[in-house]
């Protein structure tokens, strides 16, 4: 693991995490290696669904665009987490979709005029290398469908947001999964 990406990894933790309730029904968009999900369950967070497109640690394996293909109930997500996501997939509406009115959105992503830095970073060995391209940078500040609670810009390279989907109704699926229906079976 490069030395910035296992800092930046602790550092999320430490900052996201504080606005996470124990009983949240939680969604990590890209899980890649499983990180985050397994400091979540380690610390108490049971309700925790991880997908991305390949990998053997995912709850769900696929495209989260294709959330209704994969059996996965709209405005059913208490907190949706996608740490270096964004930059590489438009996923907003979706994520909109799939987070319960009031719900917490979690994102991380290279500030857009800052992303060649990150790149020279990379290829330093500094940080951790990109899986695909950045092909949609997002500035957060002009985010849409969501209002902002927090946004912080660490060593003016990247971007940590939280935002919020506002409250428009009490909306609940009457038959939505738990975190156990996505469990992987054994063997």
């Amino acid at each position: 693991m490069p030395l910035l990406s296992a800092i930046a990894r602790k550092r999320k933790l430490e900052y996201f995490s504080t606005h996470i309730p124990k009983n949240a029904r939680i969604l990590e968009i890209g899980c890649g290696d499983g990180w985050v999900g397994r400091w979540l369950k380690s610390n108490g967070y049971p309700d925790y669904v991880g997908i991305d497109l390949v990998s053997n640690v995912a709850d769900v394996t696929g495209d989260v665009r294709a959330w209704r293909k994969l059996g996965i109930a709209p405005a059913w997500f208490d907190v949706i987490i996608a740490f270096e996501v964004i930059e590489h997939v438009d996923c907003v509406q979706d994520c909109y979709d799939l987070l319960r009115p009031g719900g917490l959105l979690m994102l991380t992503s290279p500030l857009p005029g800052m992303d060649w830095m990150c790149r020279g970073l990379e290829l330093l060995g500094l940080n951790q290398p990109r899986t695909s391209p950045h092909c949609n940078l997002t500035d957060f500040t002009k985010l849409p469908l969501f209002k902002r609670v927090a946004l912080i810009t660490p060593l003016h390279l990247v971007q940590w947001g939280i935002f919020t989907k506002p409250a428009t109704g009490q909306f609940q699926p009457e038959h939505a999964p738990r975190a156990a229906d996505f469990a992987r079976p054994a063997g």
